[in-house]
Parts: structure tokens; sequence; C-alpha cells
């Protein structure tokens, strides 16, 4: 009868998740018990990782347990407390968000945080998610799409306008906007992004340089965006400095491209190998800033959060450029990043806002609905108790594939008529049931931010439909 197989997954079940102890113990386990069946071999492994000073000495699995033990010294070197942080909107904001900034805020590193209104599940930090750490950065707690951001464009065109011309501003859209794997090609290189010296410095953004080339001035798919709209000044002594009335404008969302997500995952995997953490937070792993992977990515993730400004620009270039019509006003802000800032106390930390909005006092941000829904032009108000931050967007209510299961092609069209959108592309994983009720999560901010004027969507562009 042929002998049971003994194979990683059982190593894993047991406890050896550290990919290079576990291949160890397999390759010593089955030179050196040969003849051994399948669950004496798992009763000698879990012995070992039990009790791995027991078997230092050991002839065979001996190389297994020392490298245990420094495993278990690294680890161990950590001390994880509970800390309290404030949450807004808590009843709209699902368990598993709140569980995931739990595990976050009680990181070593870990000094605050916030949960904003928007907040949902994410990988590592929730989306929705702030946390100031002291000394150290965490690349997924800026997450994969760094420097992702918001950019208003308004033009000195009213409402009239858009109706008259709907046909000629699809077709702008069309021919000024790209997504996913789709680039301009005539792309040019003579932006001056390209110029900074972190594109001759450091190895992997020097590696990078044809991909930000090709993909400058593009979109994510998702859900990123390019869409025509109206904002509605409604207050004569409007922060706009514009006279009251409706005017037409661009507004876009999107981050760094490939760009950025090689940087983010190539510094996690480096956090990931040098913090040594649970299984459960490992992605939460950091980088101390005097290292010098914690300089390099501080440096990576600032020049992705410009490249992904400069993309915005060649897109709004483009735009206006087609449209012949002067801008009076541009505003824009990141999210998916990390700042160095004070909190009240004067303790110096790095804030990550993954999927946040900056709320500075007076500072300016836009806060996006959904296809359907308005987006809002908000001055912060310098909420210390939510680390000066606001939420991103509605937040979504339903996961894309919850979204795919739940929704109808009919419905979508149907809530497209009823508002008054015209949407190209975009798939039922971004349809307007998908999110929350933006007036919900604006109404749970009001300390956070004021509203100066609304926008409202009425051309979409999305990534090609999937769905």
């Amino acid at each position: 009868m042929k002998k049971e197989k003994l194979r990683g997954k059982d190593l894993a079940a047991i406890g050896y998740t550290e990919t290079e102890i576990r291949s160890l113990a397999m390759l010593l386990v089955g030179k050196g018990y040969k003849y051994t069946s399948k669950a004496e071999k798992i009763a000698i492994l879990k012995a070992v990782i039990k009790t791995p000073h027991n078997y230092i000495q050991d002839k065979i699995m001996g190389p297994v347990a020392i490298k245990l033990i420094d495993q278990q010294a690294k680890v161990a070197t950590y001390t994880f407390t509970d800390k309290t942080f404030q949450i807004y909107g808590a009843d709209g904001i699902a368990e598993n968000a709140k569980s995931q900034m739990q595990q976050a805020m009680r990181l070593p590193v870990s000094v605050n945080g916030a949960l904003m209104p928007d907040a949902h599940h994410g990988y590592g930090l929730p989306i929705g998610g702030v946390l100031a750490t002291e000394n150290a950065i965490i690349p997924y707690g800026v997450g994969v799409d760094i420097g992702c951001r918001m950019c208003l464009s308004i033009f000195d065109a009213k409402e009239s306008y858009l109706e008259q011309n709907k046909s000629q501003l699809k077709k702008i859209i069309q021919n000024n906007s790209r997504f996913g794997r789709s680039t301009f090609e005539d792309n040019k290189r003579e932006d001056a992004i390209f110029d900074r010296p972190e594109f001759r410095e450091i190895g992997l953004i020097r590696s990078l340089l044809d991909k930000a080339y090709s993909q400058i001035g593009s979109s994510g798919g998702g859900n990123h965006f390019v869409e025509f709209g109206l904002v509605k000044i409604n207050d004569i002594n409007n922060d706009l400095n514009l006279p009251v009335g409706t005017y037409l404008a661009l507004l876009t969302h999107s981050g760094s491209r490939g760009f950025g997500a090689k940087i983010a995952n190539t510094y996690t995997n480096i956090a990931i190998k040098k913090r040594n953490l649970p299984k459960a937070v490992a992605h939460l792993s950091w980088l101390y800033m005097n290292e010098q992977e914690g300089q390099e990515y501080w440096l990576a993730m600032n020049l992705a959060g410009d490249y992904a400004s400069a993309c915005h620009h060649h897109i709004h270039r483009r735009v206006q450029k087609a449209l012949g019509i002067k801008e009076l006003r541009r505003i824009e802000n990141h999210h998916n990043f990390a700042w160095k800032e004070q909190l009240k106390d004067g303790r110096s930390v790095y804030v990550h806002r993954k999927g946040a909005t900056p709320a500075h006092q007076g500072q300016w941000g836009i806060i996006p609905g959904s296809m359907t829904a308005p987006a809002f032009i908000v001055r912060g108000l310098g909420n210390s108790a939510s680390i000066n931050s606001a939420a991103h967007g509605a937040g979504r209510a339903f996961s894309r594939r919850k979204a795919k299961e739940s929704f109808t092609k009919k419905m979508l069209r149907n809530e497209l008529k009823n508002k008054q959108v015209e949407l190209i592309g975009a798939g039922l994983d971004e349809a307007p049931f998908a999110y929350k009720d933006i007036h919900t999560v604006m109404q749970a901010q009001q300390d956070l931010v004021q509203v100066v004027a609304p926008f409202y969507p009425k051309i979409v562009r999305m990534d090609s439909a999937k769905s």
C-alpha cells in the first residue's frame, strides 16, 4: 500500500506558516523519517513547533528548532495593546471594518486612529481608515493605488452649454481619456515628473520608468472615472470666488496606476519579511523611518503621489484644449497616502489615510458619491479627533462580487435614466446601488468638513464593462 505523502499544507495547518521554515522542515523530516507514517511525522512536527528548545540538539530537527526559536523571538519583541479610536457614522460601518481598525490600532507603532463614515473592509487597513504611527510607515496602510486622488476643473460655461453639446462632450471624454490597459499612443516624455532624481537613484523606480511613461494621463479600472457634470454655486459668499450659477465642470478620479501598485507590493513584501508579524496582521507590517527601506519607500510614495497628480493634469489639459473654454478654478486632493504631521499633543507622526481625505482647517477637498449621486466640494474644519481627516467618498455597501449578483443591467439603465446621467463603460460592480448613501455619509461628518458646493455628474466614463 502506497504511503500517504506529507504536503506543505499539512505543515501550514499545524503552524508552519513561514515558507522557509516549512520547506526546511519538509526536507529534514522527509530524509530523517523516511520510513515513518504521515501521522507520526505530523506528531513529531507538532512537538518541535510546540517546544523547539527541546530539539535544539536533535540530529534531524535541530536546524528547524533553531529557526523556530529565532522566529518566535522576533514576534515576541512586539507588544500589541488595545487603543481607542474615533468612529464616525458607526451605524453604517460593517463590523469587519471596525475589527480591522482595531487590529491596526494594536500595533506597537500606532498612536492614534479614526474610522471615517464611508469605511468598509479592505486589505490591511480598512478603506476609510486613518492611522497615525511614530517613526514608522506602513505601505499597506497607504494601499496599492498610492496617491489616488480627485481633481475638479470648473469651466467658464453654464448649464445650457452641457445640454446643447452633449454629443460633443461625450466625444471629448472618449478621445481624451484612457482606462485600464488602454493608454495614449502619443504620450510625451517631457513631463517634469520624469526629471525627478528618484528615477535615477532608486533601483525599483528606475525599472518602472517605461511603465510610468506609457501610463501617464490614463486612469485605472474599478471605481476610477472621468466625468462632465454641473457645479451649482448657490451662496454669493462662496469660497470659490465665482458668481452664483451652475457651471460646466470636469471631475476625475484615479491614482498612480501600475507604477504605484508595484511600489506598494514591493515594499509591503520587504516590510513583512523584516517585521515577521503574526499572520493576522502581516499586511500591516511597517518600515522604520531610520531604515534604508523606510526612506526609500517614503521617497517612492511621494513620487507616486506626484505622478498621480500629473496623470490628472494630462487629462484636464487634453479636455480643456478640446473644449476651448477657459478654466476658472481647479481643486484637487490625495487619498491613499501618508503625510508627516503633528498631533494635537505635539507628537510628530506619519498619518496614513487609506481612502480618507485630508481635512485640515480650510483645506480644499472633493468627496464623490457614485455615478448618479452628487460629489461635494468641501473645506476642512481641522478636527483633531478625526486626525484632520474626512471620508473620501460614499464607500461601498456591496462588494464587487455581491453587486454583480444583486443588480441587473435593467436596474442600472433605469437609475441612469431617472438621474439623467449618460454612462460610457462600467459594469454592475460600479452600479450606484453598490454604494452607501452619500448624503448619510456627509451628515455623519458635519464636524469634519464644510460643504461649499455640489457637483452633479451628467456624462460619466469608466472602464469598459466586464459584467
